[in-house]
């Protein structure tokens, strides 16, 4: 299997849908957010799009691993197999290395939740996704 015969498609709409999906989660969560970093809502640069933009490029990559690793660890793209694909990269990598972080920067568990709740939601939309695809 070549690296980028994906289903491009599902990839960019997985994004899509992840980044809807974020813009969500943190303005339900924006004032937990904000106290979990220690600032107030006011001292958040809100001028500053950058931030964005590498979020839209991190997920691109999330949703593009998710389309590539699911057939080759599952044997097949379904909508099942897509979801535990993600739900493996999550527990494996994701959530480990923001616990490991976190801990070693004395963040708050609730940061640590409030992350890695999201990180987990957008692994499985991008399954979900990718696997209507297959």
């Amino acid at each position: 299997m070549s690296h980028f015969a994906v289903n491009w498609l599902a990839v960019i709409l997985a994004t899509v849908v992840s980044w809807g999906f974020g813009a969500g989660w943190y303005m339900l969560l924006a004032r937990q957010w904000t106290a979990a970093i220690g600032k107030k809502p006011e001292e958040i640069n809100k001028a500053d799009y950058t931030p964005y933009l590498w979020s839209v490029l991190c997920l691109l990559v999330m949703a593009y691993f998710i389309a590539l690793l699911t057939p080759l660890l599952t044997g097949s793209l379904s909508v099942g197999n897509g979801l535990i694909v993600g739900a493996h990269m999550w527990l494996g990598f994701v959530v480990t290395s923001m616990v490991l972080n976190h801990r070693y920067q004395g963040a708050r568990w609730s940061l640590t939740l409030i992350d890695s709740g999201y990180l987990l939601a957008v692994l499985l939309i991008d399954g979900a996704i990718v696997g209507v695809f297959g």
